[in-house]
């Protein structure tokens, strides 16, 4: 028989518990907090992993029957309808924007919208490279010409008498205070050329060109008066169902042991190292007048894709939204959105919502680790 438990070590190992939970709460308020009143506004640039709704507000009405992501179960879980979101609700844009005490960024191309506290210039299908070049090298297709980043980047600086009223000298200091979100952007690149009939190989070659045009980018904005910059590299695309049914092998070396394809996750991998060997050069050129922040999303997915239930997940890489096609849930004339498709009751224990794009629960994941670390270099709130 164990001998009795004073009643004075019981009281004195509940106190203990008790304090280090109003530490724990303490500590996770002051964190909080910390985002509160940070920045001025916040101004993103990138593709459909942040567009909240460009592409509808750019697009003429009978063009918008056809974005599948324009129709329910979209935005289900968070806005209870359709916000041309590609996810069932928030974004990591929103998620970031929350967090700092921010209102969720209206599309740059929302007639009469108020831009003082932030502006979205990311659209779907959106290209790091020009579309002129695209179309130089037989990728001229209308998917890809939707806003590339340089004209993002001429978007952001149309607006910006609406965000201080001034000239671009005189919003300098305005946007010292502001958080700059440039990406992720790169992946319809990508998309165009293996999509369209290149070898990964071949659009290997052209990733050089697709990260010096990112860097150029953050460049411009530092001209602007960015100080702040959140520069996201690109997905493990090898693990996406889009990928895997679009693009499957016919050999089996070609796939590691999670099942994902390992020449596309080389791919992402290589844009990754050298996005970040450049943007090592632009903090040597500007030193500690910039503040260039590396988010690392392949490593953050990888890790969920690899063990789901580590961070509360069921499935990694079957598409919660769909039609029932295949082997993950997606197939391109039966996707999330169309006739027949439907959703899974629980998004928030899935990874991928349309096979494409990550569900709300992911995306608030990505910002919690872009926010406090460890995956972003250095974090958001450091």
């Amino acid at each position: 028989m164990a001998p009795p438990v004073k009643c004075t070590t019981v009281i004195a190992a509940a106190a203990g518990l008790l304090l280090s939970v109003i530490f724990f709460f303490q500590m996770v308020s002051a964190t909080e907090e910390d985002g509160q009143g940070r920045y001025n506004a916040m101004f993103n640039f990138g593709d459909s992993l942040s567009d909240t709704g460009n592409i509808c507000v750019n697009k003429p009405a009978t063009a918008q029957l056809l974005l599948t992501f324009a129709n329910p179960p979209y935005g289900m879980t968070y806005f209870g309808h359709p916000t041309c979101r590609c996810s069932d609700g928030r974004l990591v844009v929103d998620f970031l924007a929350q967090s700092l005490g921010l209102p969720l960024l209206p599309p740059s191309k929302l007639s009469g919208a108020d831009f003082r506290k932030g502006a979205n210039m990311a659209i779907v299908g959106a290209t790091a490279l020009d579309f002129d070049f695209l179309k130089s090298i037989g990728l001229g297709y209308p998917i890809w010409n939707n806003g590339a980043l340089n004209v993002q980047i001429q978007w952001f600086r149309d607006l910006l008498p609406r965000i201080c009223g001034g000239t671009p000298q005189s919003c300098r200091p305005y946007l010292a205070k502001s958080l700059f979100v440039l990406g992720s952007i790169g992946g319809n690149d990508y998309n165009a050329m293996l999509f369209f009939g290149f070898t990964v190989d071949r659009a290997r070659s052209y990733v050089p060109k697709v990260v010096d045009n990112i860097a150029a980018g953050v460049e411009r904005l530092i001209e602007l008066g960015a100080v702040d910059i959140v520069v996201p590299g690109t997905l493990p695309i090898g693990c996406y169902a889009l990928y895997l049914t679009m693009l499957p092998s016919s050999r089996k070396s070609d796939y590691d042991d999670h099942g994902c394809l390992r020449p596309l996750n080389d791919l992402a991998a290589y844009h990754n190292a050298l996005l970040q060997d450049r943007l090592r050069g632009v903090r040597a050129r500007h030193g500690s007048a910039v503040r260039v922040m590396y988010a690392d999303f392949y490593t953050h997915a990888a890790d969920m894709l690899r063990d789901p239930a580590r961070f509360g997940f069921t499935t990694a890489v079957t598409a919660c939204c769909g039609a029932g096609g295949g082997a993950y849930n997606y197939e391109f004339d039966a996707r999330c959105g169309m006739k027949g498709a439907t959703a899974c009751k629980d998004p928030w224990r899935h990874e991928s919502w349309d096979g494409v794009h990550p569900t709300e629960a992911v995306n608030k994941l990505f910002a919690d680790g872009w926010l406090r670390g460890p995956y972003c270099h250095p974090p958001i709130l450091h």
